[in-house]
């Protein structure tokens, strides 16, 4: 099957006297991996299911393959929707339960068997047909959801919070499965999740929602390293954000906060043409080095540090503010104690000046 386009257009939707999602617009590729990311109540898991056909839209439209679906029932979409809590029969088999779906719609025994083999083996379970759910982890649970999905052949696979009921160990190892299996199947795939490691992993690209708005939509590199605001800075990747007024001070630019005091950013900063605050990733904070060259300098005092295993995540008091940084660490190397003075050190090309 041909991977199919997904385009959302100006849609809005309300329960009653709330707004749930406002002039919701996405253009969504054929065969991508695209994420709704945002956090509870943010409207993501209320577009998906929008899409399959379970809520309805006041205005816009919804088109699936360059077909308008408004109006059309979720049987009559041609879309698999997989569910957070999987739905699987517990008294019925692996085989059975994959079958489901296809007997519904009336389809010859010997077409079903066939089927079922089939979505089995997309997913290396070929050897569980005779397995009832409660013989399986986590992880074989939620491949037997999908392949009961992928069965009936959708044009496009919904994904709604799969990995939440997942330890982290086995969260891992079952997502990056599921990116294999998307990748080899090609079909157009839209994944719902609160967990930015989840959506930065396993997706071509995500569109950050928050109170029924898009915020930005992007690869996940072009969300972390470009926030559109100051809420995409703070959902996607820690951040250090600082809000402040700016004025030009020959070719630099002098940056005057409440709690950071009074600094001076590099030449190749470029100066803000509205309000906007100052942000700086703390992978990017270099501490115990002084700044030379095109840097933002700081100096201040540890109050705590966290060990995080590949890194120790460092809080440092510079003036009213609070500086995150994060260095990496190496075997042997004794954590800078509370109380420390430190040099900190931030390269202009990290630098970035977000709006609210």
């Amino acid at each position: 099957m041909n991977p199919v386009g997904v385009d959302v257009r100006h849609v809005a939707l309300s329960f009653g006297a709330t707004q749930v999602l406002r002039d919701i617009n996405l253009a969504i590729q054929p065969g991508e991996f695209f994420a709704l990311l945002g956090p509870s109540g943010s409207g993501k898991s209320t577009l998906l299911r929008l899409i399959a056909g379970f809520n309805q839209h006041q205005h816009g439209e919804v088109l699936v393959g360059g077909r308008d679906v408004t109006g059309t029932p979720p049987w009559k979409r041609n879309v698999g929707m997989v569910f957070q809590n999987y739905a699987l029969w517990p008294h019925m088999t692996v085989g059975q339960n994959v079958a489901f779906g296809l007997e519904a719609r009336k389809m010859p025994r010997e077409q079903i068997r066939e089927k079922v083999r089939a979505a089995l083996q997309l997913v290396d379970l070929a050897d569980y047909h005779d397995r009832r759910p409660g013989q399986l982890s986590g992880g074989q649970q939620q491949r037997v959801a999908i392949a009961r999905t992928l069965a009936i052949e959708p044009q496009v696979l919904l994904l709604d919070e799969p990995l939440s009921n997942l330890d982290a160990k086995l969260r891992t190892q079952t997502r990056q499965e599921l990116v294999r299996l998307q990748r080899r199947l090609g079909i157009t795939t839209i994944f719902v999740t609160h967990d930015q490691e989840e959506a930065l992993t396993t997706c071509h690209r995500i569109a950050v929602m928050d109170q029924g708005v898009i915020q930005q939509v992007g690869t996940p590199m072009e969300l972390f390293d470009h926030p559109a605001n100051r809420f995409v800075a703070q959902f996607v990747g820690s951040v250090n954000l600082f809000s402040g007024a700016y004025r030009a001070e020959g070719e630099r630019l002098r940056f005057v906060s409440k709690a950071l005091g009074e600094v001076l950013l590099p030449a190749s900063a470029k100066p803000p043409s509205h309000d906007v605050d100052l942000a700086f990733r703390p992978h990017a904070v270099r501490v115990g080095e002084a700044a030379t060259g095109d840097f933002l300098a700081l100096s201040g005092q540890v109050e705590h540090a966290e060990f995080l295993g590949e890194f120790l995540r460092y809080e440092i008091r510079v003036n009213e503010a609070r500086v995150t940084a994060d260095v990496p660490h190496a075997r042997g190397r004794a954590p800078l104690l509370a109380g420390t003075p430190v040099a900190l050190s931030v390269p202009a090309a990290e630098l970035r000046f977000v709006g609210a």
